[in-house]
This record gives C-alpha cells, structure tokens and sequence, in this order.
C-alpha cells in the first residue's frame, strides 16, 4: 500500500543561524566540535565505518547469513556490440532461449563491460529476467558487468522498462540477488513500480531473501527502487539513486521500502524524486523497514526534470530502529511552502507483520516510560543519529520528528489511529541525535522522548556502537 498522511505545519520564518554540537543557537558559526564517533574496530580508519567481514566492495554485512548459497546453475555472458546492433540480448556460447523463459538453480547474467572501442557499453533496452521455478533454497539471481568496478548502462524510454525480479512463496528457503556495476536509465517507464523492483514475496522465518546493490545507478520506474514488504534484508552500498519518473507524483518515491526486515545503505546518494510545482510530491526514501542502517548518505530533494519536491526527505517508521552516521540531509526551495522536518519518523501506519516487532506498537497501557529513559535505550524502539549535517535554502525549524503512537488500529486496515489521544508516559520510542549541524534552529520538534548531545550511562553507549546496535535490534526478533 502506498498511502500516506501528509502532515501541515506552520512556516517558520527565522533568522539563519547556525545549529551548534549542543543544540543551542549561535550567531556565527564559529569553531566546530569534533563529530561523534561511533564505536567502531580499529582496524577501520574514519569516516566510513566498517560494514562488511571482507575487502571493501566485496563482502556482505556481518548479520547476513551468506553461508549454504550455491553457485548459480545457469550462467550466461552478453556481448556488448551485438547487442547494441540487435536491440535485444546477443549471447555467446549458450543463449537465452534455452531457458525456454524458464530459469531453475539461479542465474548468473554477465554483461560485457566495454564495446569494441573500449567505451563503456550502453544496451539499449532493459534487460531480460526468465521466470524463475522450481526448488530456490540456496539459490542466486545475479545481473552483473563483466568487469568490476566498470558499469554497464542499460538505457531506454520503453514505457514499461525495468528489473522485476519475482521470487514467489519462498516459504522456508534462503535466496539471494545481486546487482553489479549496473546503470538503469529508463527516463520514460512511467508504468512499473520501479526501476528496479524486487517482488519477494511468502517467506516465513527463518526463510530469508536478501539483496545487495554495489556500485549502481537508479533512474527511472514509480519509484527508482522498490522492495515490498517481507522477510527482506536490502544492502545499498557505492550507489546513486537518481530519482523516479512516476505521474502519480503524490504518491510515489524515489526509493519505497515496505515493511522489511533491514535496509542499510552506505555511501550513497538520493535525490531526483519526480515532483510537481502545485503538488506537494513523495519523498526521496521512503523506508518502512524494521532495522535502518545509513552510513555516508546523501538524501537531497534536488529535482532530476522538475520542482524539488517539498515533503520531508526522508520518510521512516519510527516503529523498529534507525541508526545513522554522516547522514547529509539537503534542501532546495520547492514552489510550494515546504513541510517542517527533514527525516520524519511516523507512526500512523503500520507496515512490517507483526512477528517484526518485540513490542506492540501501539500505546495499550502495558508500558510507562521509567523515570530514566536514557537507562532503559534496551526496552524501546530507537532512533540514533550520529554527525547529521543540514544544507538547506532557508532556516529549518527542526530536522527530526518522532511521532506519538497510537491506541487502536482502524477495523480492518494498517492504519493507527488515536495517535493525538496518547500520553507522552505511554511512548515506548526514544530519538538521540549526536553532533548535528546546519543552518537550523534545533534538532527535534517538540513530541515525543528526544534528546540532543545527551550524556549517556555507562552502560547504554552500546547505542553508539553500529554492530551492538544491530545485534540488538535482530536479536529482538530472533534474527
């Protein structure tokens, strides 16, 4: 479901000023505290903290059970010049069609990186993916150029272009897709729901589908990536996500997470979400999934063909986690007045099962928040921002929002209700945010259990430390 409230506040008209490390206001910018660092091994030089066991660029999060994936069974290689002069996939060795559309054991698509002049090669439509049948555990999808590090673009203004991966009723099993070194450039895909779109659906615990994107660029789709929701984990690391190209402009993103168990991101960028000058527009992440990693990420409005869009730029689910180190948060003017906030975590749909949450997610009576809730970072749901910088047009009045929950879903929908009707003792939520500077007034607005540059007790600097903070987070729900 794609749906959301949009939420009016009043325009803040302030006087520049600059957001210093304690949160209060100073008139010049001065010097500048030295940014927080996460906890992080020693063997990892800052600022890009460690996410992956291997070499960067080629391992996988520690979290991500790689072990017992097997080799795909089919593997084919694609000529570039061939191609290009066909309009469609030329092979060498063995060809497409003897899949017969049919693809069992995983896939293996190698893309050849240069052309004859050894220019990077451009195919000239989207690329073609069997069906996939028949036993999946273990099994890899995998769309990559034939040389690391050297992309491929595929390039076409086909109405319906896309990567639409479909792994259907996984149940149990483990699988995995990979997308390499890959450029999407579909400006006029306006029908499919995204330029890379990753339908995985029917898992059950301990079944899993992970998907890890390297070395990308999204353009195109309702939203340029969209994963819905499930027994997902999503690794965006050295990519672009260039925005989308949808007309129904209110209601699309430039990336949609629905309800997943994790997304991590890490150096890259956002940006280009389809907008339109009278109409308040998406957001250019929208993410609802339980566990958010975002480390040395850009989120900015700037616009790919039209108006920046005014919407928060980052729309999370404050019900599950979010931890962020060096998230770089960027403004330009929309032509409408823009909405207050820039990351808004919201709580007035519920988008994971409910064997995603430790907790209820609802405001039921069963939880008062202890006198001390610094002491209790344990027993909630958290939001960790560590060295957010803001560039905005104007003076923004706060960058966060952490919205009340709720007391009731609407019969029959995901939809939460009673969220004014809450007490501030029932939220069982809590936003820190270390070092954050910009050209704004402060770091939260005004609801919910937030704290800026907080002392923490000895024993809750565990949320400070990436790897702790994500062990925790899984561990709740046995992940």
């Amino acid at each position: 479901m794609i749906a959301f409230l949009r939420f009016r506040y009043l325009l803040a008209l302030a006087v520049p000023v600059l957001l210093g490390p304690s949160g209060q206001a100073q008139p010049s910018p001065g010097p500048v505290a030295a940014p927080v660092r996460s906890a992080q091994p020693v063997d990892q030089a800052p600022p890009a903290p460690r996410a992956a066991a291997n070499a960067p660029g080629t391992g996988y999060p520690f979290y991500m059970p790689m072990a017992g994936l097997r080799p795909p069974a089919v593997k084919l290689f694609i000529k570039c010049d061939a191609s290009r002069a066909a309009r469609r996939e030329v092979y060498a060795g063995r060809d497409g069609a003897s899949l017969y559309g049919r693809a069992e054991g995983g896939y293996e698509f190698v893309f050849e990186a240069v052309d004859g002049d050894g220019h990077p090669c451009v195919y000239p439509f989207a690329p073609w993916l069997p069906q996939i049948v028949g036993p999946l555990q273990g099994t890899q999808y995998i769309i990559r150029s034939s040389i690391p590090g050297r992309r491929i673009t595929f390039r076409t203004s086909d109405q319906w272009a896309t990567i639409d991966l479909r792994v259907f009723d996984f149940g149990r099993q483990r699988v995995h897709f990979e997308l390499r070194d890959v450029e999407l450039d579909f400006p006029g895909a306006i029908q499919p729901m995204g330029a890379l779109h990753l339908e995985a659906f029917g898992g059950t615990p301990p079944g899993l589908f992970t998907a890890v994107v390297r070395r990308s660029k999204l353009y195109g789709g309702k939203n340029a990536l969209f994963v819905p929701g499930g027994q997902t984990m999503l690794y965006v690391e050295d990519s672009e996500i260039a925005g989308n190209v949808g007309t129904n402009v209110d209601q699309e993103h430039g990336t949609y997470i629905n309800g997943t168990l994790v997304s991590h991101f890490r150096n890259s960028s956002w940006q280009g979400q389809q907008a339109w000058k009278d109409i308040a527009s998406g957001h250019q992440l929208k993410d609802k999934a339980y566990l958010r990693i975002y480390e040395n990420v850009t989120v900015s409005n700037r616009p790919k063909t039209s108006a920046p869009s005014a919407m928060p730029l980052i729309d999370a689910s404050a019900f599950g986690f979010t931890w962020a180190d060096n998230l770089r948060l960027q403004r330009l003017a929309p032509a409408q007045a823009p909405r207050d906030g820039l990351v808004d975590l919201r709580t007035e749909i519920v988008y994971g099962a409910p064997s995603n949450y430790p907790w209820n997610v609802l405001a039921d009576g069963s939880w008062r928040m202890p006198a001390a809730p610094l002491a209790a970072l344990d027993k909630i749901y958290l939001s960790v921002f560590l060295n957010t910088s803001v560039e905005s047009f104007r003076t923004e009045p706060f960058v966060f929002a952490l919205r009340s929950q709720g007391t009731n879903l609407a019969p029959g929908t995901v939809t939460v209700e009673g969220n004014d009707r809450t007490s501030r003792g029932q939220q069982r939520m809590v936003a820190l945010a270390f070092h954050t500077t910009g050209r704004v007034n402060r770091v939260f607005s005004g609801e919910g259990w937030t704290f800026t540059d907080p002392q923490l007790p000895a024993d809750a600097r565990w949320v400070t430390d990436r790897d702790a903070f994500i062990r925790h987070a899984l561990g709740l729900i046995g992940r």
